[in-house]
């Protein structure tokens, strides 16, 4: 376990300051330039056909104004590069494409295959980045977690958590939802999990039950996870740093969509021009290679920002300290020790810490052999009353000094969080 003692929370002052040694180089004029023109492009084609309630929608996408969170829009830019490679798919595109009737349809092919291998690529980078980013600050959570019992279960109870989340998105697909929807569902899932993470923090919520096991967790680590995704708190001076440029990044990736979708559902009356298809190659260029600058960098920030910093450079000090809970008793040599739990519930868990001074003793709920120390827990097939028994009667004449810390926990029960509308 890393110590936290003499630290405090990372404040937005003290992140303002790091973040001044990580300036993020700015996008290329011709980032918003492109998405502009894309645009407009979009709305030329209007003339040829009308453009449809989808179409509408996209269009308003395209122009407004991205989400704040970048998290949000790190999902955003990859919901709209799923469905850009869904739009693309050679199966989808209209039959004079799949034909390259033409020579001029012959070279917008090879400009939609190039397309689709830099959004496959980009794609594929984007989700192992969240996937590590995610992995990343759940593990330095627990690197200042008491290394027992209280940390494997947490660990237990979040991946059964992501085992849900999953299913429910198999599901999800399975029913034949869209894109959007699952792109809807997931990110509805990234919201529980932060949740979930203040939840941890203050002991509450689908942490309730384990708020015993609190005791001994540095009151530091709870106040930093409880704070640092509020509105105003720490990541909002990320999100002032480098949201920006995400955000342009956000409204290119909609403009080339938009102009995709636009201009394959009227290429039968109207072809694309040369001068377009190259105006959107290039703006495919410049949204993959800055898109992959941005979260390059970003990862950069994260992986070398400070979580705590020492009370004298953050103005503040929070000496709470709390006791570990361990218990200490003597076995005499021939003798036993019981702990009898009560379980309510099924599925609940019997969880356990000790360790000897010297020697080692047979534990009865172990497979029997004998034991120096061991920390571990199972889950309850049934209520009723547990016994744990530490055996020294084999010893004749050693008596055996004993510290430990039991608990049964009941069942964790992952509470249903309403929708949240994108």
């Amino acid at each position: 376990m890393a110590t936290t003692e003499g630290l405090v929370p990372i404040t937005r002052t003290y992140l303002a300051r790091y973040y001044d040694n990580y300036p993020l180089p700015p996008l290329p004029d011709a980032t918003t330039d492109l998405a502009a023109r894309l645009r407009a492009l979009s709305a030329d084609l209007a003339a040829v056909a009308p453009i449809t309630p989808d179409e509408e929608l996209l269009e308003q996408e395209a122009a407004g104004i991205p989400a704040h969170k970048i998290d949000e829009n790190l999902w955003k830019n990859r919901e709209q590069m799923e469905e850009i490679l869904f739009l693309i798919n050679t199966s989808r595109r209209p039959v004079a494409l799949q034909q390259k009737s033409t020579p001029e349809d012959a070279q917008i092919v090879c400009t939609l295959d190039d397309i689709e291998a830099k959004l496959k690529d980009m794609l594929k980078k984007l989700e192992q980045f969240q996937l590590e980013n995610a992995d990343s600050v759940f593990n330095t959570v627990m690197t200042y977690m008491p290394q027992d019992f209280r940390g494997t279960l947490i660990r237990q109870q979040r991946e059964r958590s992501e085992r849900n989340k999953q299913a429910e998105v198999d599901a999800l697909v399975s029913a034949g939802g869209s894109i959007h929807d699952r792109y809807a569902l997931l990110w509805k899932q990234q919201m529980e999990r932060r949740v979930q993470l203040a939840q941890l923090g203050s002991a509450t919520g689908v942490y309730k039950t384990l708020v015993r096991y609190l005791v001994g967790v540095p009151q530091v680590l709870l106040d930093f996870i409880r704070q640092i995704n509020d509105d105003n708190g720490p990541m909002e001076e990320q999100r002032e740093r480098y949201g920006p440029a995400l955000y342009t990044l956000t409204k290119l990736v909609l403009a080339i969509r938009l102009y995709l979708h636009v201009s394959l559902a009227r290429y039968g009356h109207r072809k694309i021009e040369k001068d377009d298809i190259d105006v959107l190659q290039q703006a495919v260029v410049i949204y993959t290679k800055e898109f992959l600058k941005f979260t390059v960098f970003i990862g950069e920030v994260f992986v070398n920002a400070p979580f705590f910093i020492s009370a004298e450079d953050a103005g503040a000090m929070d000496a709470s300290t709390k006791s570990d809970e361990y218990k200490e008793i003597i076995i005499p040599a021939g003798k036993t020790h019981e702990v009898i739990l009560s379980v309510e519930a099924v599925n609940s868990y019997i969880a356990w810490d000790f360790s000897l001074q010297q020697g080692a003793l047979n534990m009865l709920i172990l497979p029997h052999r004998r034991y120096e120390a061991d920390q571990g827990n199972f889950c309850t097939v049934s209520s009723g009353s547990y016994k744990l028994v530490w055996d020294n009667s084999y010893s004749s004449f050693f008596k055996k000094i004993l510290r430990y810390k039991v608990d049964a926990v009941p069942p964790v029960v992952e509470p249903a969080l309403p929708a949240i509308v994108l």
